[in-house]
């Protein structure tokens, strides 16, 4: 039987958690080089770096949170910031290596800058 879509999805969100899916059966990270994961909602972006192995978050950051709030925001200059941001803390960890978790977005605007902007700054993908 068919899978059923429900009647109030958005065709584009079903779209995304597809790719997403199908990201994640080969994105996979360790404590050596974690998973450099991304979500982005309507208002702010969010940002972690998750060891999938032990099931815990080594670095995290976000437009919402009280460092960056105010300072940061949900466009591609804030993106840039908050891959710049990521990249100073998980190299304050000792965490130079990553594997990068787009969650089913596409690799442009936002995303595309973010993961340029965590590049430049030391991170390698």
């Amino acid at each position: 039987m068919a899978t059923k879509v429900r009647k109030h999805t958005d065709e584009k969100k079903v779209i995304r958690f597809k790719r997403k899916r199908r990201i994640r059966g080969t994105v996979f990270g360790t404590a050596e080089k974690p998973r450099f994961a991304v979500f982005k909602s309507n208002a702010n972006l969010f940002v972690q770096l998750i060891n999938d192995d032990g099931g815990a978050t080594l670095v995290a950051a976000s437009t919402c949170e009280k460092e960056t709030r105010g300072k940061v925001k949900n466009t591609r200059e804030g993106a840039k910031a908050l891959g710049e941001l990521i990249a100073k803390r998980a190299l304050e960890k000792k965490i130079d290596r990553v594997v990068f978790d787009r969650s089913g977005y596409l690799y442009h605007g936002k995303i595309k800058t973010l993961a340029d902007a965590a590049r430049e700054a030391g991170l390698k993908f």
